[in-house]
């Protein structure tokens, strides 16, 4: 009996996993398929795309505990409102790629600062979304001035070696999550101030 209780539990959460995976995936996919359809002149699907994007991503970040959170919820806020113009054809591209570039960069710092709110263990074993979320800043970084982009590359560069190294066993992961500690802080801060 215990055996069925375990494979029960097993395969609950094996359908579970994948979900979340995709969700997330969907979350910023939904922002970008909402500009290649911008770019395609297709506005009642951009705003499609955009609504259930930004409805994705506020689930997502009421449900966290990440520093960022009530800044991504101001700048959704601000995609939001761009919805009836980009229905009506009325909202030019670089605003729309300019508010998406935002929250691509907010949903990544925020997700980071969640795992660093949770000390060491927060980032041992989460090289996956930690190299995920450096991704998201990283494409979104366009937006920002050139010495802040400069100073954010350097960090960015920095922090991806040493995130890929925390998913390591015993002493070596240790030491890594350390590191990248102190340069993903730096990172959020430098998302926080320049957003």
């Amino acid at each position: 009996m215990k055996n069925y209780v375990l494979l029960l539990v097993a395969l609950v959460f094996l359908m579970i996993a994948p979900k979340a995976s995709a969700q997330d995936k969907s979350t910023t996919g939904l922002l970008d398929k909402a500009m290649a359809l911008f770019e395609k002149g297709d506005h009642a699907g951009t705003a499609q795309a955009l609504t259930e994007g930004t409805a994705a991503i506020e689930t997502e970040a009421k449900s966290s505990n990440g520093a960022l959170k009530d800044k991504l919820l101001s700048k959704v806020g601000s995609l939001k409102s761009m919805i009836p113009l980009v229905s009506a054809g009325k909202l030019q591209s670089g605003i729309l790629g300019k508010a998406i570039n935002a929250v691509k960069m907010l949903i990544g710092s925020n997700r980071i600062s969640g795992l660093l709110g949770k000390g060491e263990s927060g980032l041992l074993g989460n090289a996956a979304s930690l190299t995920s979320s450096l991704g998201l800043i990283k494409a979104g970084s366009s937006i920002l001035g050139s010495d802040q982009q400069t100073s954010l590359n350097k960090l960015l560069g920095e922090a991806s070696k040493t995130s890929g190294e925390v998913d390591k066993k015993g002493v070596a992961g240790k030491v890594a999550a350390t590191a990248a500690s102190k340069q993903l802080g730096s990172i959020v801060k430098l998302v926080s101030s320049a957003l």
